[in-house]
């Protein structure tokens, strides 16, 4: 049970019959506040009110706004998405490549809808944007994605499609490869890891999930690392994790 006094500016945390009371500005208060709103939010479908350049892009505005970062930082040539759906990540990070300057977007998905289609192929960002239809963990389309990246390209990956721990692994496995050393493959939306009992959700998230996916591709290799990445700016001085639906998600090549 949680208790959030704003009066006396504390939150309390009763775990198997054991109260622990932080100050509400605390980090361990910050924490336990965000988790909670990141539950609310989940039930009360958050996320599906944000809009990117006219395009609904269903994505917590602070791993947006993270992702935004390591994308100056990095600045690729190339940012493959999985999982395009109504297309407004694919708009927020070609805007991006184009206020920069550089970069282009690769979005694949196993179905891109006609109305959506229409929607990004019409986009005044599309110019930076190829689309690419059919399982992203098709050898075919893996080929076809391989062969749109010079190894000479700087290359950022974001796994947002079918989040089973067993496809996302997959898609892990298919990717990496084009993933440049000191840059990041995503495994997008941990989250679900803490969701079981939650409205649309299924009894084996607690494992099947992307979180899961992430720690065994890591586990299994030397060359890549799950780590998050170092914030740009923070005067916060005790803050040090994103709030997040991406827990675990940022996979780094280190050689």
């Amino acid at each position: 049970m949680i208790t959030i006094d704003k009066e006396k500016g504390e939150v309390s945390e009763e775990i198997d019959g054991i109260t622990t009371t932080y100050p509400i500005g605390s980090p361990e208060a910050f924490q336990i506040i965000s988790s909670a709103w990141l539950r609310s939010g989940w039930d009360a479908k958050y996320v599906y009110t944000f809009s990117w350049m006219g395009r609904p892009i269903i994505q917590l505005p602070e791993d947006m706004v993270r992702t935004q970062e390591v994308i100056y930082r990095i600045k690729p040539d190339v940012l493959i998405e999985t999982g395009v759906a109504h297309g407004g990540s694919l708009i927020f990070y070609a805007s991006l490549f184009k206020a920069m300057g550089k970069g282009r977007v690769i979005g694949i998905d196993i179905e891109i809808r006609p109305k959506n289609r229409k929607a990004i192929e019409s986009h005044p960002m599309f110019d930076l944007i190829t689309l690419v239809e059919g399982s992203s963990v098709a050898p075919e389309i893996v080929s076809d994605v391989h062969e749109m990246v010079s190894p000479s390209e700087t290359v950022l990956v974001i796994l947002d499609s079918n989040h089973s721990r067993q496809h996302v692994y997959d898609e892990l496995c298919a990717y990496s490869d084009l993933v440049s050393v000191g840059s990041y493959i995503v495994a997008t939306d941990g989250i679900m890891k803490d969701l079981p009992g939650a409205p649309r959700t299924e009894d084996d998230w607690n494992v099947n999930n992307p979180y899961q996916a992430a720690k065994q591709f890591a586990e299994e290799r030397d060359n890549f690392i799950c780590e998050q990445p170092e914030w740009d700016f923070d005067e916060s001085e005790s803050l040090r994790e994103n709030v997040t639906y991406w827990p675990g998600a940022w996979l780094k090549r280190l050689s």
